[in-house]
């Protein structure tokens, strides 16, 4: 599977670690700056609108992804995007009261991460997975789930 290829680049403990703080920070990140797109009024959604951005596309891609390869997995990261949407929409709600904008706090938290991961790297001594292989991208999540599921002898 591509948890064997992802972890080659990813044995020094240093870099473990950044990857668990950076990676989850990456993706709630690129949720909002994809969050904060402006997305089209459709009439007929009425007050659901609220519920419908750019964002929930790449979610729905994303959770598909990831069910096609564990629906374990994809539930679990369905979860954990659920609490990143809330914590957007908390973004969203210091937005209106005056605090900045969520395309600036998420484009921050990105580059931030991104410049964490590569340090990782430069300490591994190895480039990132998706440099291969873009799908890397998207396995990153949940090889790091996987590993909260091993510590709890869940199948996945």
């Amino acid at each position: 599977m591509y948890f064997d290829k992802y972890a080659e680049s990813h044995q020094n403990k240093t870099n473990k670690l950044i990857h668990w703080i950076c990676v989850p920070l990456i993706v709630f990140s690129l949720l909002g700056l994809v969050w904060a797109i402006p997305f089209p009024y459709i009439k007929f959604l009425g007050k659901y609108n609220l519920f419908l951005n750019w964002a929930s596309f790449l979610i729905a891609f994303s959770i598909y992804y990831y069910y096609k390869l564990s629906p374990v997995l994809s539930y679990l990261m369905l979860l954990i995007l659920f609490g990143f949407s809330y914590g957007i929409m908390e973004l969203d709600t210091w937005q209106k009261a005056g605090g900045p904008a969520i395309w600036q706090v998420c484009l921050a938290i990105f580059v931030l991460s991104w410049v964490g991961q590569f340090i990782g790297h430069k300490i591994e001594g190895k480039k990132p997975s998706f440099l291969d292989d873009l799908k890397f991208l998207l396995i990153g999540p949940i090889w790091l789930l996987h590993f909260i599921l091993k510590k709890f002898s869940m199948r996945y």
